[in-house]
């Protein structure tokens, strides 16, 4: 496995650690490796790394820099929704919080060079600084102008720099209309069944056999890997469903050696999983855009826009005279439980039943404050929320799964 991670500007241990931590990946860890060079040489100036979701490319590029030691900034392309958190994201991670305070309020790209090159001056670059954007592929409904200045920024700012755009689509699809700066492209394959097993059965339960847990991941991937290759979404299941695998052994019923009764033991509830093969992720960017339609839309509107065949509404009753000052001027409000849940499964269009799953979902949204549980302590049987995201950013979730939000604002009828 070292043998594939080679280069004489870094140790042969450090590299070893490296590899080991990136299991079947180690290909395209080397080709990266070789290409951004050593830590003080010039590298390309721009790297378009693609691959279908989770195929380990945003592990890889931050297993390589982290463990390397490499300066680098990371952006969010979901997160940073605006030109002006995603330069201030860049300059606080590589120069810190004063020169990211030196932005104007809306700044311009000609602001964020002009800055990036006065900071060069002031701290010129020892080593390669890698700039990585996730999502890139977000940067197209940004200013026309970003993505070929980011493609060309080792030039533009005239400092040692490296721009790396992680996406899941290809170059041919992400070039813009009006051309470009070519950046170097390298592809992330899907992972095969194999390497699926040899991933997964590193996640050993402490309780059992190494030997034990790799023949539950082979007996899970033979049930799933035909609708889903996912690895995140593997490992998840891998994990729910283990306890109930292991079971019969629990109970003294059967051995470790007779997998033919554990398969036919867990058989029904493999299956009955496959419902709700990446329910959890895109449940969990529903819930949120189904928050904010219940903050900013008056409660009366739901059946216009939620209800099927809910017949005519007039609009001249609909839209009430008096009603003339914006939802999102007035801020959010607060909505009982039952109606996020109801704008929910209209939203997603499916008629699964409520789980714990989605109950603890909402809980992370209020943890990541998301959404600000309202009300006092002891309403635990009708608690109320409101959503605390903006617009730019519920309309960059609600593009991450093609929902058109704004179709469903009471504001923009």
């Amino acid at each position: 496995m070292a043998a594939l991670l080679q280069h004489p500007c870094y140790e042969e241990e450090r590299l070893r650690r490296v590899a080991d931590k990136l299991p079947c990946r180690e290909v395209q860890a080397g080709t990266l490796l070789s290409v951004m060079g050593g830590p003080e040489q010039h590298s390309f100036p721009s790297i378009f790394i693609y691959g279908h979701r989770a195929s380990g490319k945003s592990h890889v590029i931050h297993m390589l820099l982290r463990e390397l030691e490499l300066p680098h900034a990371t952006v969010s392309c979901v997160e940073c929704v605006s030109v002006a958190l995603l330069f201030e994201q860049v300059l606080l991670s590589l120069f810190g919080c004063d020169a990211a305070s030196l932005l104007p309020r809306s700044p311009s790209l000609s602001d964020f060079v002009r800055i990036y090159r006065q900071q060069c001056s002031h701290s010129p670059a020892v080593q390669t600084r890698y700039i990585v954007m996730e999502k890139a592929e977000l940067l197209r409904d940004m200013d026309a102008n970003l993505l070929p200045a980011l493609l060309r920024l080792q030039e533009l700012v005239q400092d040692n720099v490296t721009v790396i755009l992680l996406s899941e689509i290809v170059w041919d699809k992400f070039r813009p209309n009006t051309g470009c700066f070519e950046p170097l492209q390298l592809h992330f394959p899907d992972y095969s069944k194999g390497e699926l097993q040899q991933i997964l059965a590193q996640d050993s339960h402490p309780s059992y056999s190494a030997e034990l847990y790799s023949s539950y991941i082979n007996i899970l991937l033979g049930v799933f890997y035909s609708v889903c290759r996912d690895l995140r979404e593997l490992r998840h299941l891998a994990a729910l469903n283990f306890s109930k695998f292991c079971e019969p052994l629990e109970e003294g019923k059967v051995k470790e050696s007779d997998t033919h009764k554990l398969w036919r033991n867990i058989e029904p509830h493999l299956k009955k999983a496959m419902q709700t093969v990446y329910l959890r992720e895109v449940s969990r960017s529903f819930l949120l855009i189904a928050a904010y339609l219940a903050s900013y839309n008056p409660a009366r509107t739901d059946k216009r826009f939620f209800v099927k065949h809910h017949g005519k509404v007039r609009k001249t009753n609909f839209l009430k005279k008096h009603e003339k000052t914006s939802n999102h001027l007035l801020g959010p409000k607060p909505f009982p439980l039952d109606r996020l849940l109801a704008i929910f499964y209209s939203v997603v269009d499916s008629r699964v039943a409520p789980t714990a799953s989605i109950f603890s979902q909402i809980s992370s949204l209020v943890t990541l404050q998301l959404l600000a549980q309202v009300g006092h302590d002891d309403q635990i049987d009708a608690p109320k929320y409101k959503c605390a995201v903006s617009l730019d950013f519920i309309r960059a979730i609600s593009r991450t799964v093609n929902f058109d939000i704004v179709k469903y604002l009471y504001d923009f009828l």
